[in-house]
């Protein structure tokens, strides 16, 4: 990671950068807003609902921000993410409700907001230069999409712009920017896994508060709150 330029870059920012951390999410714990925590390593990054997030050394950007709570904030970040690689890397990624970047069908980067002490703790992630995953791992990269080498660097300096404009959007902004950006918030058909099982049916939008409408084929609309959605036969 070529940090002089990421502070020449991002000079009214505090930056905690770590060669090897746990986690950037446990990190940030505590500190001010506006801190960026980053690493070129995890051992124990985070995911969604407990999940592992794998963090290959040197290969990703493994990024924590702190900011304040505003609402659909983890929609916010997902579009902001795919507007700044779009930039840095020329790579358009899809948004899989409500917070994954998924290339050629398969996870390339996830968000996690985690709400602490009445601040937001938003971690970032995203597979940059991975050139393989564990079995069983659907998970994809930029680079491996794009098939080159990409700047982490270039990405992140986009990156943080773009969360600072995207958090001061408005909610009916931030929900059409995520429903133009995603193929998951309208038509597409897929698979939920509910704590009563799974249901499917076609997506048909997202509320006012970002939750996203399934309709089933009975005709009866569910109401997703959490994560969970998978394209059908995937």
């Amino acid at each position: 990671m070529d940090l002089d330029r990421l502070y020449a870059a991002c000079p009214n920012r505090r930056i905690l950068y770590f060669d090897s951390i746990d986690s950037t999410q446990r990190a940030a714990g505590g500190c001010a807003v506006g801190t960026i925590v980053l690493a070129d390593r995890q051992l124990a990054g985070q995911g969604r609902h407990g999940r592992s997030w794998h963090s290959e050394p040197a290969s990703g950007i493994y990024c924590t921000i702190v900011l304040e709570p505003t609402p659909l904030l983890t929609l916010a970040l997902g579009v902001a993410a795919v507007e700044a690689i779009a930039q840095a890397t020329g790579i358009v990624c899809d948004l899989r409700w409500p917070n994954d970047l998924m290339l050629d069908g398969r996870k390339a980067a996830g968000i996690l907001v985690q709400l602490h002490g009445g601040i937001a703790i938003c971690g970032i992630g995203i597979n940059v230069n991975h050139t393989g995953f564990p079995e069983g791992l659907d998970a994809t990269s930029l680079a491996l999409h794009g098939r080159r080498p990409l700047s982490r660097e270039d990405i992140l300096i986009a990156l943080f712009p773009a969360i600072d404009a995207m958090v001061r959007e408005d909610p009916e902004t931030i929900l059409r920017l995520f429903a133009r950006a995603s193929s998951y918030a309208a038509g597409r058909r897929v698979t939920v896994e509910q704590p009563g099982g799974s249901i499917n049916g076609t997506t048909a939008g997202l509320t006012p508060e970002g939750y996203l409408r399934v309709r089933q084929d009975d005709g009866t609309d569910t109401l997703i709150l959490a994560g969970g959605v998978r394209a059908a036969g995937s």
